[in-house]
């Protein structure tokens, strides 16, 4: 019997949909019992993190997530999960609502990549909340021009994965030079091409929910 695990969805939509998808694709099924069960908590509602932290105003969003993460937990689901890096910054908030684990991507993230330097495509954000900072400690890392990084991170929420914004993102990553990529931005998972230099949190996410769901791990 697989353990169901509750998705603090809808930042963004896509990137949320993207995650499910991935968790599909993941899974050797010759069933649709084979499948992980999945309750998905879509809601765009959710503060605008960018706005919080970045810009200093609009909703705390901390008391929306705590209130998703009950209402999961009292839905069904086993453990925890969202698809959002910057929203990893209230990751304290989560844990604190529930009994329940809470799947936590950046940690697991930061321990799948190779030593050396890293380039960490994520909205600035990430950088100014400093949800990357412990994991990363100790390593030398790179950021994107943060203008230009936010620039397409609005453009991804407002048209998708588009050419356009695609050839945005190779050129952005290009930039940085050619030290190990962690993707670390949901929109930025939309656009980026996997490779051996690329790791996607969103992947990470996705391994760490099949590896609960079946038993590999207890979260």
């Amino acid at each position: 019997m697989k353990r169901t695990v509750g998705i603090l969805g809808g930042m963004g939509p896509e990137a949320t949909v993207a995650l499910m998808a991935r968790v599909i694709a993941a899974v050797d099924a010759a069933d649709d019992a084979d499948h992980i069960p999945l309750l998905v908590d879509q809601n765009p509602q959710v503060p605008s993190r960018i706005a919080r932290l970045i810009e200093g105003r609009g909703e705390d969003p901390a008391p929306v997530l705590a209130m998703m993460a009950r209402r999961l937990e009292g839905a069904g689901a086993c453990a925890l999960a969202m698809p959002c890096n910057t929203a990893h910054a209230y990751a304290d908030v989560i844990r604190a609502a529930v009994t329940i684990p809470f799947l936590d991507m950046v940690q697991a993230s930061a321990a799948a990549l190779a030593a050396g330097p890293v380039v960490l495509m994520a909205s600035p954000a990430v950088r100014r909340a400093g949800v990357f900072e412990g994991a990363l400690a100790g390593r030398e890392v790179i950021h994107p021009d943060a203008d230009r990084a936010l620039a397409l991170i609005r453009a991804v929420k407002r048209d998708g994965a588009t050419p356009e914004n695609r050839a945005a993102f190779a050129a952005l990553v290009q930039a940085t030079g050619d030290a190990q990529v962690l993707v670390a931005c949901t929109e930025f998972s939309l656009l980026a091409e996997p490779g051996p230099q690329v790791i996607d949190t969103l992947d990470v996410l996705v391994r760490e929910i099949v590896a609960f769901s079946t038993g590999e791990t207890h979260g």
